[in-house]
């Protein structure tokens, strides 16, 4: 797609196919990147029948996904949006307040570890998952406000072990990626 001028017709086109690529796209990302106005891409969204961004993601966190097992909801950092045990997953964390060094208002690290790392163990279809090891790497700081997306990817299975590839996205930037070494942790009852 060039900065040339779509016609309405293709712009629609395209749109759909970015908003099918990636449902977390803002109408001012859109807008930005078609080179119109914002009410533009909602007109364009409204007779699409496409919803806005916080219908979208309300619909895919709606959307059955695979039970976590290895954790409870409370302890996934953001929210799952999709799972798919031993497979892949992502999940959705909003960069508050709580989550920022007050004098600059950038995410802590752990913030973005801890989003990563809680998808990776969710994956684990084992009632009781640690990780076991992590290669990481910050790519970006993170800002106040941004909405970080965390992608993971099952890379291997084994009976007790899965190795996890996470990248967490800012639009369509990498800020964050991993490697997570998960392992199955047997109970009392030998499970």
């Amino acid at each position: 797609m060039s900065a040339l001028r779509l016609t309405k017709k293709e712009r629609q086109s395209y749109l759909s196919q970015a908003l099918e690529q990636n449902p977390f796209l803002t109408d001012e990302e859109v807008a930005k990147k078609f080179h119109v106005s914002i009410q533009t891409i909602r007109l364009d969204r409204l007779e699409l029948g496409i919803p806005e961004l916080r219908e979208r993601i309300k619909h895919m966190a709606e959307k059955k996904f695979d039970h976590v097992q290895s954790l409870s909801p409370s302890e996934v950092i953001g929210e799952v949006i999709d799972l798919q045990l031993h497979k892949n997953g992502i999940s959705l964390l909003e960069i508050g307040l709580e989550h920022v060094f007050e004098r600059n208002q950038i995410a802590r690290g752990h913030i973005l570890f801890a989003q990563a790392n809680s998808l990776a163990i969710a994956l684990a279809d084992w009632k009781v998952a640690l990780t076991g090891n992590a290669s990481i790497r910050f790519i970006r700081p993170v800002q106040l406000g941004e909405k970080c997306i965390a992608f993971a990817t099952v890379a291997e299975a084994h009976d007790s072990r899965l190795h996890v590839g996470v990248q967490t996205k800012v639009q369509e930037e990498i800020v964050f990626q991993g490697d997570f070494e998960v392992y199955r942790v047997s109970d009392d009852r030998g499970n």
